[in-house]
């Protein structure tokens, strides 16, 4: 027996263990080997000019539950002895990348192999792994034979026809190990279709089928040994065959002209299990730089889960038709966490090509893919109105959040996909919309910031701004008014909330009463104003940078153990009839003017969604002045 040419022991046992996280991978790197023996094989006999029939080459699987073997054959380029002994008698000795090496650089020709390492994942699933290959024009065979760390043997044997043909004893069945599944045609067909389904060659599967008895008389007796007809019933003979069990060629691989509607949204609920189509498809390429095919959907609706902690985000990643990861997150910004599809591209990637190697490759694909769903959300939003809102009723807080996270870094980006409601036409709009609709000598975008659209209209300090003939944008997310703090700015003009003490722009009229006012609520209040306003008694405006409903929105959050609190100016209205009942009390009884103060300042605070800070003592107050 021949001993591994590396600390075999050591180095199988990491192989084995440490590598791979998942022991199913295994036959998606025997399959990836035998996909590329054909693709050598292909190439040489251009170079050769032997005139190989392509259409021959194809990939094995049958298993045999009784002898507990699954076997995996190709009709590839084969192995001689030595190569054997170079290949799999060295432990990550790749073949494969020795082949591309030797390559002249324009030649075009796809190897997945890259470490030497995949064929040995066999043996987390083994406990003998047979290798029996004949070379292209050789007309004996060899075997080479494991059990593992100890070492191999390799010998001649008859010849089987070009190709080569991996045996796997499975090992026995463990209290957390079943190893009886890899027998199993259904999970068969399950790994196939999962990693290797875009592989470009046929991949065969010993099937069990049943065929039914093709007698068309009920009324007569069978003599078939195998089965019997009787009336209204056929019995099944089970007969096996080889099936071909992956796609071979992928969607996105396939001329956008030659792609109908039906097949990319059967494609999407059949890959990504939704019931619902998706409200676009994003097909698109890149050559040059990075190179790559990508597939994207935007979903019609949110998944359950979607603003769940436990949801994941990201996109499948193939490199040529070979699935690495199911979701690889570094493709999707957060922002657009929502989108669902693939990406196929020749990466490098890490020793079990499970992840990538490096990220710059990844990067350049992630900056690409990101400017093109803006730019495919942008097109939805001109072209189709009506579904972009839905996906905006959907998915727009993600959005939302995108352009305040990273302390504004995506705002440029997002900016024209950002939508709120109207006061004025009572619809959504974007922001690109308010700037070209507003009106004569308005410098300002005015919001008002509240949970219920219905009552954020009629708050006081809306009507002012609307009076004038402005329109004001209504924020009912928590982050709506963190994310336009962030951006400032839209096409130069500022964002104003409706609740700043500086948009009424009004004078105080009245000081004494307004002083006697501030000094009954003490630090209540920063301010109190005597001012011209709507038809409402009193409303509370802001000064600063921290609003109202930001106050709520940051005392709210779980671990805000230091309450923040807005700079508050009471505004009292002296066009409404209760000013002048407070002047009065201003020259006649301070202490009812005292009281009413602190009943118009809880009123106002009840107007903004504030809490009652003394309810027992508002409700006396109340009384005594009805009792009165």
């Amino acid at each position: 027996m021949k001993k591994f040419k590396t600390e075999s022991q050591k180095v199988l046992d990491i192989m084995i263990n440490s590598i791979y996280t998942n022991k199913e991978i295994f036959l998606r790197e025997l399959i990836s080997n035998a996909s590329d023996a054909l693709d050598k094989l292909a190439y040489q006999s251009l170079t050769d000019g032997s005139g190989l029939d392509r259409s021959s080459l194809e990939i094995k699987i049958s298993a045999d539950k009784t002898a507990r073997t699954l076997t995996i054959s190709d009709n590839g380029v084969g192995m001689t002895a030595e190569e054997l002994e170079t290949n799999l008698g060295t432990i990550a000795k790749s073949g494969s990348e020795a082949f591309k090496k030797s390559l002249d650089n324009s030649a075009d020709v796809d190897i997945i192999g890259q470490f030497g390492v995949g064929f040995y994942s066999a043996f987390m699933v083994a406990d003998k792994v047979t290798v029996v290959s004949q070379k292209e024009g050789e007309t004996v065979a060899h075997k080479w034979q494991s059990s593992g760390a100890a070492g191999y043997e390799i010998s001649q044997t008859e010849g089987t026809g070009r190709g080569t043909t991996i045996v796997l004893q499975l090992k026995a069945d463990g209290e957390n190990d079943n190893y009886s599944q890899y027998l199993e045609e259904y999970t068969l067909r399950s790994l196939v279709k999962k990693y290797s389904d875009y592989i470009r060659y046929p991949i065969k599967l010993w099937c069990t089928v049943e065929e039914e008895c093709d007698c068309d008389d009920h009324d007569h007796e069978c003599d078939c040994d195998d089965h019997e007809c009787e009336e209204h019933h056929h019995e099944h003979k089970q007969t096996q065959q080889w099936q071909t069990i992956n796609s071979m060629l992928p969607l996105w691989k396939k001329p956008k002209s030659e792609i109908t509607a039906e097949q990319y949204d059967g494609f999407y609920t059949d890959n990504f299990f939704d019931y619902e189509k998706p409200l676009k498809v994003i097909h698109t390429s890149a050559e040059g730089t990075v190179e790559y095919k990508a597939l994207l959907f935007i979903p019609s609706h949110a998944p359950y889960n979607y603003y769940n902690k436990n949801y994941e985000k990201g996109l499948k990643l193939y490199t040529n038709g070979v699935l690495i990861t199911e979701k690889c997150a570094d493709l999707l910004p957060d922002c657009f966490s929502f989108v669902k599809g693939l990406v196929d591209s020749e990466l490098t990637l890490n020793i079990s090509r499970e992840t990538i190697q490096q990220n710059r490759q990844l990067k350049l694909i992630a900056n690409n893919l990101e400017k093109k769903i803006t730019s495919e959300l942008l097109s939805l939003q001109n072209s189709d109105r009506e579904n972009y809102e839905k996906f905006w009723q959907e998915f727009g807080l993600q959005i939302k959040f995108g352009v305040y996270e990273n302390w504004g870094a995506k705002k440029e980006q997002l900016k024209d996909l950002l939508m709120f409601r109207s006061v004025k036409e009572d619809k959504l709009i974007t922001l690109k919309e308010y700037v070209e609709n507003m009106a004569e000598g308005q410098t300002d975008v005015y919001y008002v910031a509240g949970r219920n659209i219905d009552s954020v209209k009629t708050l006081p300090q809306v009507e002012k701004v609307v009076a004038k003939g402005y329109d004001v944008l209504c924020l009912t997310d928590d982050v709506d008014e963190f994310a336009l703090k962030v951006m400032e700015k839209y096409d130069e003009k500022t964002f104003k909330s409706v609740s700043d003490e500086s948009v009424a722009q009004s004078q105080d009229e009245n000081a004494d009463l307004s002083a006697f006012i501030k000094e009954s609520l003490g630090d209540g209040v920063a301010k109190v104003k005597c001012c011209k306003n709507s038809g409402h008694a009193v409303c509370l405006t802001t000064e600063g940078d921290l609003s109202i409903e930001m106050e709520k929105v940051l005392n709210a959050m779980p671990n805000a153990q230091n309450k923040v609190s807005a700079q508050k100016v009471l505004e009292i209205s002296t066009e409404h009839p209760v000013y002048q009942k407070l002047v009065q009390w201003l020259e006649s009884d301070k202490e009812k003017l005292a009281m009413a103060a602190k009943v118009l300042y809880q009123q106002a605070r009840i107007i903004e969604g504030l809490s009652v800070e003394n309810p027992t003592e508002l409700a006396d107050l109340v009384a005594q002045f009805i009792a009165e």
